[in-house]
């Protein structure tokens, strides 16, 4: 193929595939940091951004007491494995294309600069929400914990401390985190995490022991993987659960493994690792999920108990069992875990967002200064600045129209339920995208490598996963909800986003047609 040379310096690789520039040897385009992690940051910056234990103390009573009830660990299991089953081919592609882009540059490479633009600005919305979304899950902890001090101590000034400031806080102090080099993020991600695992874990296995003795709820049928596609009928004061509500939460759990290829870029070996990362993320989060999601159910007599709890008080449905049946400050801890976790996601989140604006700049699709890097510590940090003051605007926003003297409503269900939905539904949808732009991606430019189940089979299944996921969220927008009318407009606004962006990308290719050949695009070869 000959070499052409475009305005922005890079040269296109002289390879299969038309197009793709190699910005590996450039030094006139900015460059972060190569070789600044290894497997366990890759895995500190991406597990982290699942939150194991906002996945467990948010999403798991929902789950089982409108969902699956005892079959929540089974619908966890069947999570798992289309996950995995999505991970397969996104390993295959991850192998082929290195680069800070992620979802926007795969189906840009799959399914054109269209599409892949439109992805980009809907992946790049979903994890700026995920952030002012992490935000008021923060502020809404912390204000519970800060008012807990105040009352023992009394310093009552404590639990008057409204949740915007706490939430403006959280995401003023990952600004200046990620501001440095990427290796303190992923060393402060690491021990946020690393402390998450180690107390669900003590609290499983006093669980474990405690249920295989005297709890009637704690039993192997919750891993059958029937249960998964079962709920159960109304009785007395309970309400019925919804399969498909439980399904759709633990789905919800993972969202976050899938940035480990946006860190390819800066990871050593990222053909090893990043393929690595994201296997240990899917398989590793699967069974943790799923026994820490069977746990509590041994720190309840029966089974309409748990059910009762989740549906009723579903705050205390992990820590009330930590603390009558463990206590050793396990529920304490868990307490302050769920405030460091919601934080350290959020800055994981921040992290994602940051190199999906990266890569939109430094191809002058957005403006060109999100493109540069630190001259010292090779970080994003105009994107990292840009994103601070997006998640910042949200908070305001919300506080203004929202309120500000009901954490509950307004931080909680408000901020987080809401901005956690309208990124979910973008995330399932680009995943389903993806897993088709795989497929053609390997049939049109590697057919030597198409294989009948990592770039055929696979991708096929994860689709049909993915987009039966997002129909569950669509069919129950209003329980997932919380009954808030502005929910049903959160589907059409990410669609309006990601038309922009379609938009953009056939004004880009009539009017600036060098620049449109750069979208989604850049990649980095020699690492």
């Amino acid at each position: 193929m000959a070499e052409k040379t475009v305005d922005i310096g890079v040269e296109p690789l002289a390879q299969a595939e038309a197009d793709i520039f190699d910005v590996s040897q450039r030094t006139d385009v900015p460059q972060l940091r190569k070789g600044a992690v290894g497997l366990a940051g890759v895995l500190f910056l991406t597990v982290t951004g699942s939150a194991p234990i906002s996945a467990m103390l948010f999403n798991t009573p929902i789950a089982v007491g409108f969902g699956n009830g005892l079959g929540t660990p089974a619908a966890f299991m069947f999570a798992t494995v289309v996950l995995t089953i999505f991970s397969v081919g996104y390993v295959a592609m991850s192998r082929k294309v290195t680069t800070a882009g992620g979802f926007y540059s795969y189906i840009s490479h799959g399914l054109g600069r269209e599409l892949g633009l439109g992805s980009g600005f809907a992946a790049v919305v979903a994890y700026s929400v995920f952030e002012a979304s992490l935000a008021g899950g923060f502020a809404y902890f912390l204000q519970l914990k800060l008012a807990a001090i105040g009352h023992a101590t009394g310093l009552n000034w404590l639990g008057y401390i409204q949740w915007p400031w706490l939430a403006g806080f959280m995401v003023v102090l990952i600004s200046v985190i990620t501001y440095f080099d990427i290796r303190l993020t992923a060393r402060l991600l690491g021990i946020f995490l690393i402390g998450e695992i180690l107390f669900l874990l003590i609290f499983d296995a006093a669980m474990i022991v405690r249920g295989a003795t005297t709890s009637t709820a704690f039993t192997l049928d919750a891993l059958n993987p029937v249960k998964a596609f079962q709920g159960f009928s109304a009785a007395g004061k309970l309400a019925a659960g919804i399969p498909a509500i439980g399904l759709f939460f633990a789905f919800w759990s993972w969202v976050g493994f899938e940035m480990a290829p946006n860190y390819g870029e800066e990871s050593r070996n990222p053909k090893r690792i990043v393929p690595i990362a994201m296997y240990i993320s899917v398989i590793g989060l699967g069974v943790f999920y799923t026994l820490t999601s069977w746990a509590p159910l041994a720190g309840y007599n029966t089974l309409t108990d748990a059910i009762g709890q989740a549906q009723n008080n579903a705050g205390s449905y992990y820590l009330g069992p930590a603390q009558q049946y463990i206590g050793l400050g396990v529920d304490q801890a868990l307490s302050i875990l769920i405030i460091t976790g919601s934080f350290a996601c959020g800055m994981a989140f921040h992290n994602t967002a940051c190199r999906y604006f990266y890569s939109l700049g430094r191809e002058k699709v957005l403006p060109a200064a999100l493109g540069t890097t630190h001259p010292r510590y090779k970080s994003p940090h105009i994107a990292s600045i840009t994103q601070t003051v997006i998640a910042a605007v949200i908070i305001v926003l919300f506080a203004i129209f929202a309120g500000r003297d009901n954490p509950t409503q307004q931080a909680y269900l408000d901020l987080y339920g809401l901005m956690a939905i309208m990124g979910v539904i973008v995330i399932l949808a680009v995943q389903a995208l993806v897993s088709v732009a795989i497929l053609l991606y390997f049939w049109q430019h590697h057919g030597t490598d198409v294989h009948w189940w990592s770039t055929v089979l696979a991708p096929i299944i994860s689709f049909v996963g993915q987009a039966a996921v997002l129909y569950l969220l669509f069919a129950n927008i209003d329980f997932i909800g919380g009954g808030l009318q502005f929910a049903r407009w959160l589907g059409p606004i990410d669609l309006v986003i990601f038309g922009l962006g379609i938009v953009l990308a056939f004004y880009l290719r009539n009017s600036q047609p060098v620049k449109y050949k750069t979208l989604g695009r850049l990649i980095h070869e020699n690492l």
